[in-house]
């Protein structure tokens, strides 16, 4: 998959789509954002309420995974593609303020979120940085979450292997994202605007696993979520190839 895409021409199509995302989360997209989905997904109302509706707004996730990260009070989070900070914000409502890494690369998503940890007092460090080489320390970290945006990097394998390194032994990795039932074909993968909108990106779930095994990550858990695309050309990918969203936890060896 890596050889078959153009990797700056996907980056500039990803954050596109992601700045609309953030600076218009009321326009139409394959997928759906937002509050209702959210709930859909599994999040409590009332942790969700206590969140800043801006970001709640450009929520753009694909299932939920708080309860099997099983955040604790005073654990450090760190959140590989945050977004507008509607995941980052929902952990220090878990684990207290100040101990919530977000980590992204879209600066409009970035901008968005730190005027959000602002103007709440809800304590969040944003850093820019792609999530296959994140600036956090190796070892400092609990948990790391993702939700919807590992499927968005060619290199799924390096976003594995941060994870693992930034995490401290038996730490865990609660992700949620798109993976495929059959492999995808070189057309589907070379499509970019079906990799923005989580599609030609997704891995085929054996081989998601393998590659988080191989960072020396132990699959626990892989279940499936309640998610669906919006538009035709998703759909119909969706149907033919079984792309499908899954909720996993994993916890690093050692």
């Amino acid at each position: 998959m890596t050889e078959t895409v153009d990797r700056e021409a996907l980056e500039r199509k990803v954050k596109r789509m992601y700045r609309d995302v953030a600076e218009a989360p009321g326009a139409r997209y394959h997928f759906e954002l937002g509050r209702e989905l959210a709930l859909r997904l599994g999040y409590d109302r009332d942790r969700l309420a206590a969140v800043p509706s801006s970001a709640v707004d450009s929520f753009a996730g694909v299932g939920h995974v708080f309860d099997l990260a099983g955040l604790q009070p005073g654990e450090v989070v760190v959140d590989f593609g945050s977004g507008s900070g509607m995941d980052a914000f929902y952990a220090a409502g878990l684990v207290g303020p100040g101990a919530v890494l977000g980590v992204d690369f879209t600066a409009e998503q970035l901008a968005k979120a730190r005027r959000l940890s602002a103007e709440s007092d809800i304590a969040v460090d944003f850093l820019e940085g792609s999530i296959d080489d994140v600036p956090v320390r190796s070892e400092s970290v609990d948990c790391v979450i993702s939700n919807g945006v590992i499927n968005l990097c060619p290199d799924k394998a390096a976003v594995f292997r941060e994870a693992a390194r930034v995490l401290r032994p038996g730490g865990r990795v609660a992700v949620a994202d798109i993976v495929t039932e059959q492999h995808l074909t070189a057309a589907i993968v070379c499509n970019r605007d079906l990799w923005a909108s989580c599609i030609g990106g997704a891995a085929q779930q054996d081989d998601y696993v393998a590659a988080l095994e191989s960072a020396g990550l132990s699959v626990e858990v892989v279940r499936a979520n309640p998610y669906a695309f919006l538009s035709s050309q998703a759909l119909g990918a969706s149907t033919t190839y079984g792309v499908k969203s899954v909720s996993v936890l994993a916890r690093k060896r050692g």
